[in-house]
């Protein structure tokens, strides 16, 4: 195929792929990242990122995967449902679709990531919903255990049908009196702790706790 119908064949395929992207991150937000990689450029492959979960930005480089999929030809084109993990430490669930051109190359990959721990968080809810103990339920925060404060967070942002890292400065302060009255920032490095689960600066949380 000429270079230059090449060319014309995958940007039109991206164009579609980002399509696809535009319209899953709709319909899965705001709990689904979905991102589209240009693999022709790896060191800038994030084409477009929607219900940014993760952090990263449009131009950052290729991952792992993605190189994976750029150096090997026969790498499998899907990969559904792996276990992953957020720069932070939360949980993911991953799907990862690979795009080839009429000639078989991989020039693009479309990315969904979820984010685990606001459903684990759901879950537990519908546990405690669903429970016919008339025992009177008891809580022990762990000083090392973050997860607790992370998990009071979800449910947090869950009763607001929305994500830790998406809560508006209204709402963080309610958050953050809650996890007060609770006794949450009484654990220790807490502060710290809510500030990277929420994805602001520790600076931001000392004042939305005032």
């Amino acid at each position: 195929m000429p270079r230059n119908k090449q060319k014309s064949e995958q940007e039109s395929l991206l164009e579609q792929v980002q399509c696809i992207a535009e319209g899953l991150g709709e319909m899965f937000a705001p709990f689904t990242e979905v991102v589209v990689h240009d693999l022709r450029s790896p060191e800038h492959a994030i084409l477009a990122i929607h219900n940014n979960l993760s952090g990263r930005r449009v131009g950052e480089p290729a991952t792992e995967l993605g190189l994976a999929r750029i150096q090997d030809q026969d790498f499998p084109q899907l990969l559904a449902n792996y276990p992953n993990r957020f720069a932070d430490g939360r949980s993911a669930k991953s799907t990862s679709i690979g795009i080839r051109d009429s000639s078989g190359r991989y020039i693009a990959a479309l990315c969904m990531n979820v984010d685990v721990t606001l459903f684990r968080g759901m879950q537990g809810m519908l546990e405690q919903f669903c429970s016919t103990s008339a025992a009177p339920v008891k809580e022990s925060l762990d000083p090392t255990n973050a997860d607790a404060i992370r998990a009071r967070i979800d449910r947090f942002a869950m009763n607001l049908a929305t994500t830790s890292r998406s809560l508006k400065t209204e709402h963080r302060r309610a958050l953050l009196q809650e996890l007060r009255d609770e006794g949450f920032l009484e654990v220790r490095r807490s502060m710290e702790i809510v500030a990277q689960h929420l994805g602001v600066s520790r600076a931001t949380v000392y004042n939305d706790a005032k």
